[in-house]
């Protein structure tokens, strides 16, 4: 038995397989790939933050001067002027860049990322097979507490675009060889997204760790990147850009050409009032290129006549038009998609209720990317470890009570049997508690099987009292130890299999694939053989040792073993196969994402449950059906329908999807989230009320999240959108201070 599970617990804690570091031709190839589906990313994402069409706002750049905020070292290139829509000049600014490093800076809302975007689909337009490749990186994930900028980027680049961890495709170390080699553009976009306290950290370990002349893209607000500049320094032998205000002119024609025939001449109009009132508060607002943008999406469709900005009453400075504006472009898209589809999609009110409700759990953590995985960090009854405990405590339960009654109904089994079993489903509790103290699994495979072990003997010890006076002898401690030893090392195959029953940092990416199935499988072939064989060494001394009374039996023991270690082995096959990288070609959205993790957990629970039950199942066939093998599958069903449950939800523990499952179902009870939330997402990405960076959604601008989490309800309006002229009393609304649309 020793023998047995020991290999068991080499094979499933194994550690990373070892190959060499990555040849030319792989890194070629990682190279190619990644640039490929950057690509492909960042411009369907631009089309659906309309960058391209009808027609780009004509934002210009030009060096920063203010000389403290560029590096001593770097002369300040005057000559570089050039239009964010314009990508030949896109190009030139970078390539004339000093080093091919450039920091572009600007108030909230001056297209920094717009910049960012449009540069990096600039450069993979024109690349060559040679030529580094751009990669989009928000910064607010990085730490330099817990680790350098080096070994941040590799990880953060792998997560992003998990393809590229298939080591027998690209290798061990072709992130880093990019890197290494400068063939890898980081655009490190929102310093200022950073928490301001560790803003100067950053600063400091981009320049301690990366090279001085390695490409880089780097924005930030310019307020927060001068205080991090006098807490550190600037980034070294980099180009400051800084935007110039857009012009009224340019703003009004791009959005002029916006508008549907009938509305423009309501843009006409108010050109006319810009023109006769050159201060109004209205141009103001369309100088900056995140407020014209908005402009363009609560009036483009049409049903809103943009003369009633230059309404003074209702709008009698600058901020009372952009919480207008941020306020209208809610009910306004959605409004609008309703009646596009009259019998699909959300209202304006529900949508703006869930879209509150994720801005109000993202600032409350400070955060500015919503995961999927992370959204049971919102739930108490998920984060604290007694309630955690609870929770998946009356899971099991309720599992029990949707199988037990199998057992009397069809194997004739006595009522006992049914508080016995609900009984031992205090073995989660005592496991759930101890998963919870450790964040991170130790990477040595003794630490972890010795974790896994000790998390193993508490469940045990939870689940004996309720064994024992069911177990055959008179002697009680020998009962006791025999259950106690039989049932922790069942839970113990469950957790060197699935892991511990804690939530994971990230969720399970890799999804079944037959790449490279040549090579894998008789890795997998020769595994499953030796589990097999251990599996049958063990039956049959069993066998021996205590049945001495024919060949019979012994034989029946060998074949026993053989089907059980077959079974075994094709089971931690399985978790391989499954966790196997994904093809090249797939992209990374949060619904893939979800549906490869929800299909690791409900395979690897279903796996792991005839794991924990399989070893009892063979033991007790041996002794009361020597002879049939299917007498072992009726036993092994028993046993699932018996106590199953227990090593279905631990296995489940492990995954990322159940928590989100019980995190969406609390808060769609409760009204707070959409039952379809992965629908709702992606609707209002396509909207643009929401971005996607890989699997992960933010918010298009920060500014719009703030002003949902501090105003999520709107007063009730019934004034017509499309009449010109039509008011309100002004007290109403600067009472609420949040004007209508």
């Amino acid at each position: 038995m020793a023998g047995l599970l020991g290999f068991l617990a080499v094979w499933a804690w194994r550690g990373k397989p070892h190959h060499k570091s990555s040849d030319t031709e792989q890194i070629s190839e990682t190279a190619k790939t990644l640039a490929r589906v950057v690509r492909r990313q960042w411009e369907d994402e631009a089309i659906l933050r309309q960058l391209f069409a009808p027609a780009p706002l004509p934002a210009v750049w030009t060096p920063c001067r203010r000389g403290e905020l560029t590096d001593h070292g770097t002369q300040a290139n005057t000559a570089i002027r050039c239009h964010a829509h314009d990508p030949d000049e896109l190009i030139e600014t970078f390539q004339r860049a000093t080093r091919q490093r450039i920091v572009v800076l600007g108030p909230g809302g001056s297209g920094k990322t717009t910049f960012a975007i449009l540069l990096l689909i600039a450069l993979l337009r024109t690349r060559d097979s040679d030529d580094p490749v751009p990669v989009l990186c928000p910064l607010s994930s990085f730490d330099p507490s817990r680790e350098n900028a080096r070994d941040w980027l590799q990880r953060r680049v792998t997560e992003d675009y998990s393809a590229l961890s298939d080591v027998q495709r690209y290798g061990t170390s072709s992130i880093v060889e990019l890197l290494t080699e400068h063939r890898l553009i980081p655009v490190l976009d929102g310093l200022d997204e950073v928490p301001a306290a560790r803003r100067a950290a950053v600063l400091a370990a981009l320049n301690e760790t990366l090279p001085a002349d390695a490409p880089l893209v780097l924005t930030c607000r310019t307020d927060d990147y001068a205080r991090a500049v006098r807490e550190s320094a600037p980034l070294a032998n980099a180009t400051v850009l800084e935007p110039t205000p857009l012009g009224i002119g340019d703003a009004l024609a791009a959005l002029r050409l916006a508008a549907p025939t009938q509305q423009r001449p309501a843009w006409d109009s108010l050109a006319d009032h810009l023109t006769r009132n050159p201060e109004s508060p209205v141009g103001h607002v369309l100088t900056s290129p995140l407020m014209a943008t908005m402009a363009r999406s609560v009036y483009a469709g049409g049903d809103r006549d943009p003369t009633e900005l230059t309404d003074l009453r209702r709008f009698p400075d600058l901020p009372a038009i952009e919480r207008h504006l941020l306020d209208a472009l809610i009910p306004t898209l959605y409004a609008r998609s309703r009646r596009q589809a009259p019998t699909g999609g959300w209202g304006p009110d529900e949508a703006r209720r869930y879209l509150a409700f994720i801005a109000q759990g993202l600032s409350r953590q400070g955060a500015f990317d919503f995961a999927w995985w992370q959204l049971h960090t919102w739930s108490s009854a998920l984060t604290k470890p007694w309630r955690r405990a609870a929770t998946w405590l009356a899971i099991t339960l309720v599992g029990h009570l949707v199988t037990n009654p199998f057992l009397v109904l069809f194997f004739g089994a006595p009522l006992e049997i049914v508080p016995m079993c609900m009984a031992q489903a205090a073995a989660v509790v005592p496991m759930f508690l101890l998963s919870s103290r450790v964040s991170v699994l130790p990477t040595r495979v003794g630490h972890r099987t010795g974790y896994c072990a000790l998390v193993a003997l508490s469940g045990g010890l939870a689940a004996t009292p309720a064994t024992v006076p069911f177990l055959p002898g008179t002697n009680l401690a020998h009962r006791f130890l025999g259950a106690l030893a039989f049932v922790g090392v069942c839970l113990w195959l469950v957790l060197l299999a699935a892991g511990l029953p804690a939530p994971p940092e990230l969720p399970n990416r890799g999804r079944p694939g037959m790449s490279r199935w040549r090579q894998r499988l008789p890795r997998a072939l020769g595994s499953v053989a030796c589990v097999a064989v251990s599996s049958a060494v063990f039956f049959t001394s069993y066998a021996a040792y205590v049945h001495r009374d024919g060949e019979a039996r012994f034989l029946g023991s060998l074949r026993d073993g053989l089907v059980i270690g077959a079974v075994l082995g094709t089971g931690l096959a399985l978790f391989r196969w499954i966790r196997s990288a994904s093809a090249a070609s797939d992209s990374e959205t949060a619904a893939e994402t979800l549906h490869a993790d929800r299909l690791l957990a409900l395979l690897g629970a279903g796996a792991c449950a005839v794991l924990f039950v399989l070893p009892d199942a063979g033991v007790r066939t041996s002794i009361w059906f020597p002879n049939t093998v299917t007498d072992l599958a009726i036993v092994t069903a028993f046993r699932l329908l018996d106590i199953g449950a227990i090593g279905f939800v631990l296995a489940l523990a492990a995954c990322a999807w159940p928590y989100y499952v019980i995190a969406r179902i609390q808060f769609a009870a409760c009204g707070h989230l959409p039952w379809r939330l992965q629908a709702f997402l992606a609707d209002a990405h396509r909207l643009g009320i929401l971005r996607r960076v890989n699997s992960t959604y933010q918010f298009r601008h920060a500014r719009l999240q703030s002003r949902l989490a501090e105003n999520p309800r709107l007063p009730e309006q019934r004034t017509p959108l499309n009449l010109l002229g039509a008011q309100q009393p002004p007290g109403d609304a600067q009472a609420s201070g949040s004007p209508p649309g």
